[in-house]
């Protein structure tokens, strides 16, 4: 069956297991599950979480922060091209991210050290 024939979903784990067929070190997934129903993401989430604990590296860009939240480890917020902090997943929740991400976080903290 062609992949253009395919869901959305099972399309985005068609290209992911493309990727792994060459065995990288380290993945950077851009997006992954945007556009995808929820069985497919709840998949593809599977297949990260299984190549992390194997090992490999992943870099995942996503503009959920639910998402960020559940999948990875530690989380760099970058604005305007800076980063804007480091957070750990488990430590932090989406109002610290928001406020790092609009550089509110940034600010409060000058003002604090004034």
């Amino acid at each position: 069956m062609p992949v253009s024939s395919l869901s959305g979903g099972n399309q985005q784990k068609v290209l992911l297991a493309k990727w792994l067929l060459v065995n990288p070190d380290v993945l950077f997934l851009d997006d992954p599950t945007r556009g995808v129903d929820v069985a497919a993401k709840r998949d593809i989430y599977e297949m990260i979480t299984e190549l992390a604990a194997r090992g490999k590296g992943v870099i995942f860009v996503s503009s959920e922060l639910s998402e960020l939240l559940q999948c990875c480890d530690r989380i760099m917020i970058i604005n305007d091209g800076r980063s804007m902090g480091i957070v750990e997943a488990a430590q932090t929740d989406q109002e610290e991210i928001m406020s790092l991400m609009t550089g509110m976080a940034a600010a409060r903290d000058k003002r604090a050290h004034w």
